[in-house]
Order: C-alpha cells, then sequence, then structure tokens
C-alpha cells in the first residue's frame, strides 16, 4: 500500500490527506524523504559541470521537496495534537534531521561550489532575488560552520546533534507537565467566579475525564481564573503549579536541560569564533549586536518598572482593604488589578466577554484583510488533523492564494501558546506554489452549545497570529528560502503586531462585537472604555516580558552559567525586578529559548518590532484613515509580499522612510506622555 504522505496529492488545493495518514506512516516517509534529499545533495555536490546558480543554488533549494512536504505535516500535528507515538518519533527524528543538516552545511564540496559562485557572483548576471539567495545561502554555510576543518568539523557536528535532542526533550518535559496538572474546584472553589469562567472550568474537568470543574494549565483558563476567584488559596496553589512548569524535578525537570543548552551554545559560538552566543546570534538581526539589544531593554525598563511599582502600591492596599496581612504576591496581581480595572474603568470582564465571539472575532479579522488587502475567505468542508480544526479558501480577485487553517481550542495534546505556521510555503521556483497556513490558538473550549467567548488578550492574540498568517499569505517570491516569515527574527513579529491595531479601530469591534445571546452590537460608552483600557496595567505585562528579554539576553551574553536558576536570580536582583511580578517565561519554561534556536538571544524581538509597529499604524493615522488603500498597498508591496528578499531595515525604510525610535513604543503603551 502506498504511503499517503510519500504520494502526489490528488485533494483539493493538494491538501495533506489527512484522514489516509496514520502515525504509522511518519517513520517510513521521513527516511524515504531524508534519503532521497540526501542523494539529490550528493549529485549536486559531485557534479562534474562547472557550478552555476541553476545546478548548485536551486537545485539545492528543491533537493528536500519531499522531505518539507513530510515534516511539514508531521510537525504541525506533533505540536498542536500530540501522541506518545508522535513525541517518539519527535525523540528519533531530531538528532537524525541534525545529522542531515551537518552533513549538507559540513559538505566540502558543496561548500566549494557555492564559494566559487560566491566569487563570481558579479558576473552571473542574477536578478535581485537570486542575488540575496546566493548571500543568504552562503552565509548560512559559514554561521553553520562550513569553515571549520579537523575536530572542529567533528565537535560542532556533535554539539548540533545534542542540541537538537535537547530542545525536543524540553518541549515534551514542558507539555507533559502542563498536561498532567489540574486543581478540582469543587462547588466552594466555584464560588465568585464568573460564568464564563465556571464554563470553561466545566468543560476542561470535562476534557480531563472528571465530573466537575477543574482549573488547568491552560493560559486561557488560568489567567482568568487568577483574575476572578477570591479564593485566595487556590489562587496560590494555580499560580504556583503555573509558575513551576518544568522545575518540579524527576524526569520532566528542565533545569539541567537548559544548564546544558547554554553551555553547548557557548561552545558552538566560540567554535565559530565569535566571543558570545548572542554575538553569533543577533550578528543576523536587525538590532545587530547584544549592546544594541540591551539598550532597548534598559530604555523601556526604567519606566515601566516606576509604572508596576506604583501600580503594586495601590493593588497593596486594595489586599490589605480585603483584610490580608502581608505584602501583595504574584497571584494576587491579576485578581486586584481586574478589580481595579473594573472600579477605574467600569470595565467588567464578565459583561465585555459576552461581546467578543471567537466566531465573530474570526470574522472581524477577516474583514480587515479584505478591506485592506482584497482576500476573501470562503469555509472547507472535508477532514483535517483534529475535529476542533476548521479551514478556509483565501482568494483574491477570484485568484486562489492560500489555504488558512485555524487550530483555536486548548487540549492537552498541544503545547501551550499560540503560533502561526505553514504546512506549505509559497514559492514558484518550479511553478506557483500557494501556502497552506496554521493558526493555532489555546482558547478555552466552551461547553456544547454555548458560543466560545475571547478575552481581549484573546481577541488580540487572534489578530497577532493573523497578523503572521497574512505575512505567508500575501508572500510573492521565487524561493522558498526567502518566502513569506523567513525574515530577521526581530522584524517576523512586525506583520503580526502590526495587525493587533486594528482590533482597536472603533467601527471593526463596532461592527463585530456583538452579544453572544442577544446578538445587540457592544454599547458605544462599552467600546470606548474598552479600546481606552489598552494601556491598563502596561507596567506589569512590560515588567514581566522585559525580565525575561533580558535574562534570555545575559544568559547568551556572557559564559554560560553553572546554574541557570541562580543567574536568572542575579539578573532579576540587578534589575530591581518588583517583588510581586515574576518573568512571563522563567527558564525551566521558556520554550520561546529552550525549545530550539528561533528566540534564543532573540526574545527581546517582540519589543524590537514593537517600535515599528507603533510607527508603522501611524502611516495609516497620518493618511486619515486607517484602511487607507494606498498606504495598505504599500505596506503590502514594501513588506508583506517580499519575504527575506530584501534586509529589513530596508524594507521597512521603503515603507515608512526612516527608523522609528523607541519613544514610539513608549507612547504607545502609554510609558511615556504623547507629544
Amino acid at each position: 500500500m502506498t504511503n499517503p504522505l510519500l504520494s502526489d496529492w490528488d485533494t483539493p488545493f493538494a491538501l495533506p490527506p489527512f484522514a489516509e495518514i496514520s502515525d504509522e506512516d511518519f517513520e517510513p516517509a521521513m527516511e524515504a524523504a531524508l534519503t532521497e534529499a540526501r542523494a539529490r545533495v550528493a549529485e549536486i555536490g559531485a557534479q562534474d559541470d562547472a557550478p552555476t546558480f541553476a545546478n548548485t543554488i536551486e537545485a539545492l533549494e528543491a533537493s528536500d521537496a519531499l522531505l518539507s512536504k513530510v515534516l511539514g505535516v508531521f510537525y504541525n500535528l506533533a505540536g498542536a495534537d500530540a501522541t506518545e507515538k508522535r513525541e517518539e518519533l519527535q525523540r528519533a527524528f531530531s538528532p537524525k534531521l541534525a545529522a542531515y543538516a551537518s552533513d549538507i552545511l559540513l559538505d566540502a564540496a558543496l561548500f566549494g561550489r557555492i564559494e566559487t559562485l560566491w566569487e563570481d557572483r558579479e558576473g552571473l548576471d542574477l536578478t535581485d532575488e537570486q542575488a540575496r539567495l546566493l548571500y543568504i545561502t552562503r552565509r548560512r554555510f559559514v554561521r553553520a560552520g562550513a569553515l571549520l576543518e579537523g575536530e572542529d568539523r567533528a565537535r560542532y557536528r556533535a554539539v548540533m546533534e545534542r542540541l537538537a535532542v535537547l530542545g525536543t526533550q524540553f518541549t515534551q518535559n514542558l507539555l507533559a507537565d502542563e498536561r498532567g496538572w489540574f486543581m478540582e474546584l469543587g462547588e466552594d472553589g466555584l464560588e465568585g467566579l464568573p460564568g464564563y469562567v465556571v464554563d470553561a472550568a466545566r468543560a476542561a474537568g470535562a476534557e480531563k475525564g472528571v465530573g466537575g470543574a477543574v482549573v488547568t494549565l491552560s493560559r486561557s483558563l488560568i489567567t482568568p481564573f487568577l483574575a476572578t476567584s477570591p479564593k485566595r488559596e487556590l489562587r496560590r496553589r494555580a499560580y504556583e503549579a503555573y509558575t513551576s512548569r518544568g522545575a518540579n524535578g524527576g524526569k520532566t525537570d528542565n533545569r539541567g536541560i537548559a544548564a546544558e543548552i547554554l553551555k553547548l551554545r557557548e561552545e558552538r559560538a566560540k567554535l565559530l569564533g565569535y566571543e558570545s552566543f548572542a554575538a553569533y546570534k543577533l550578528e543576523t538581526e536587525m538590532a545587530g549586536t547584544p549592546e544594541a539589544v540591551a539598550d532597548l531593554l534598559t530604555e523601556v525598563w526604567t519606566p515601566a518598572r516606576a509604572a508596576a511599582l506604583a501600580d503594586a502600591e495601590t493593588l497593596e492596599t486594595m489586599l490589605h482593604a480585603d483584610g490580608h496581612a502581608g505584602p501583595l504576591e504574584p497571584w494576587d496581581w491579576h485578581y486586584y488589578a481586574s478589580r481595579r480595572r473594573q472600579a477605574e474603568l467600569d470595565l467588567d470582564e464578565a459583561e465585555v466577554k459576552p461581546y467578543l465571539q471567537l466566531d465573530r472575532m474570526i470574522e472581524a479579522a477577516f474583514s480587515v484583510a479584505n478591506r485592506l488587502f482584497g482576500l476573501e475567505f470562503r469555509a472547507l468542508d472535508g477532514p483535517s488533523y483534529h475535529p476542533d480544526v476548521r479551514m478556509w479558501e483565501v482568494t483574491r480577485d477570484g485568484e486562489h492564494m492560500a489555504v488558512f487553517m485555524g487550530d483555536y481550542f486548548a487540549r492537552g495534546s498541544k503545547r501551550s501558546g499560540a503560533w502561526c505556521s505553514a504546512m506549505r510555503s509559497q514559492s514558484r521556483m518550479e511553478g506557483e506554489v500557494r501556502p497552506i497556513v496554521v493558526n493555532v490558538c489555546n482558547f478555552a473550549k466552551p461547553e456544547a452549545g454555548k458560543a466560545a467567548l475571547l478575552s481581549w488578550d484573546d481577541a488580540r492574540t487572534l489578530f497577532h497570529e493573523f497578523g503572521h498568517a497574512l505575512h505567508q499569505m500575501l508572500s510573492d517570491v521565487t524561493y522558498e528560502s526567502l518566502s513569506g516569515t523567513s525574515v530577521a527574527r526581530d522584524f517576523v513579529e512586525l506583520p503580526s503586531q502590526l495587525y493587533e491595531h486594528w482590533l482597536e479601530v472603533p467601527e471593526v469591534l463596532g461592527e463585530f462585537a456583538t452579544h453572544a445571546e442577544t446578538g445587540e452590537p457592544i454599547p458605544a460608552d462599552m467600546l470606548e472604555r474598552l479600546i481606552g483600557a489598552a494601556n491598563f496595567d502596561a507596567g506589569f505585562r512590560t515588567v514581566e516580558y522585559v525580565a525575561s528579554a533580558m535574562v534570555d539576553l545575559e544568559f547568551h551574553r556572557g559564559a554560560a552559567p553553572a546554574d541557570p536558576m541562580q543567574k536568572q536570580a542575579e539578573i532579576l536582583e540587578g534589575l530591581g525586578m518588583p517583588r510581586p511580578i515574576r518573568m512571563r517565561h522563567a527558564t525551566p519554561h521558556f520554550a520561546h529559548v529552550f525549545s530550539g534556536d528561533g528566540y534564543s538571544s532573540g526574545y527581546y524581538s517582540y519589543m524590537w518590532s514593537e517600535v515599528m509597529d507603533e510607527d508603522a499604524f501611524a502611516a495609516f493615522r497620518e493618511a486619515g484613515d486607517a484602511f487607507d488603500a494606498e498606504t495598505a498597498k504599500s505596506l503590502e508591496a514594501n513588506i508583506l509580499s517580499r519575504g527575506g528578499t530584501v534586509e529589513a531595515d530596508d524594507l521597512y525604510r521603503a515603507f515608512r522612510g526612516k527608523m522609528p525610535e523607541v519613544g514610539a513604543l513608549l507612547r504607545g503603551r502609554g510609558l511615556i506622555a504623547a507629544e
């Protein structure tokens, strides 16, 4: 019987035939695809013909097409719907794929051909995109050890394979801790909770096979629980469980793994001739150096910390008024901040949330994309990888642009957080290939028959991830390596964070924020208060984020710490971390940094991009219309369609004329007064 992963997909839009794929298909498919990719790469390096762009760079670009097809399906499923078999396969695949990557990137014959082309590049008559691909390809080889020799080459290969194993183990340990913990509430524990939290807790209990309501470690459930439960002891237990993920001892403890990862990253950087891993990693980012990142974070930290400390005094006064002695604790912050928000801004989450229905917020995101870029969305039937997943065809002027998949609800088989990925990326080197884009979120699933309701943060997350999806859908490049979100890490968050701004455009919520039961639009005064509260608690949110970013940077900026937890404590003490606030992501569950190299030394990138997104949205304000057609056209032409074909700062300057300053971010967060 033919393996469905290896056959041509005779399905609408060449979607994976999910109903035909079983876990048993992945390993033989991966092995076959890996064998084919190795053979094709070997042919490139061994050929007698003189190197040309076509027989070397384009041939290398096409060499792993089947492998990308197989892994595009597997890793999307492994992250969003893990099974024991899929986790076992991840552990088996990671060292094999790392070895494959090293074999290519350390192939002397292949690199020799690339180097010849690089030296002759002025006479090759390349297009701008081809020249960019040659540059990116050579840089990737050099930064992966192509210039190393002898023992250094062998050691580099071993380091990379070990890092791949450790990153997978870190991720799976974290998922195991998240999946394994829940707290039964009982009727007493439900007292004081609003209906939407009770409904979510009961639905979580059903998913866990428990008769009653539970709190899990899903952010979409634990955060509203912490914000609304008057039971301080229950808040403490839930909060401590959430913040101790990956640090509970036993086989799922990530502290030793983090220490080894940091040590190996330092060794990797030193092998390549860099002073530190941060220096190595940031060389290709917009920031350029660890010093530039530190300057940004420090400039933001000072006003954010001052705002947080002032807020802490107010919240502690509220705590004492409730008869609790002692200082404000981290598990108190969400609760008293929520009460303060309700008292000062007259915003009750229980009253707001029915207006933020998941289905209507999806419609809102689609509507904005239609008004800005002319995209249209048509629901698709057919099987996906999980019953909760929804699919749409994306078109423009009748032309197929992409398939978009939305996987919105939390479940035990899904890792935490929210992300955008592509099962297939846009390219046209070998014919027009349109993307399959996936948004994965962890919103609380409602009880059967009830509408899924979002918090304001949930709605922002939905818009954020859809901004990433647009970056993939609107990509218009030749080569997959330069497609969509294949850009500098501190630029990739610009489209996503920029898209969040349209959630705050009054006419968007005025149309799509309708009550789940009555269908009535959100009252004008409530809408005004909701949008006006966007910067409420900005000190807290900024402090918890910047602390995480600074710890990430300092971990990689100098010598790897023998004890990362001790180093983390020292960094926070040096910052003057406010006592009732903890890092958004502590080391043992800092998946951005330790599950792989993606955001290592790069967690700051959300803030770097925010400096740009505040300035980018100002272009629409200056045009006098959040949907100004010419500004939207420029945004697509200069940023969203270009992928990584041009340096990120040049892309931004093409759109805005100049780079922004950090003041735009501080004003956007309300940390300094608007000028």
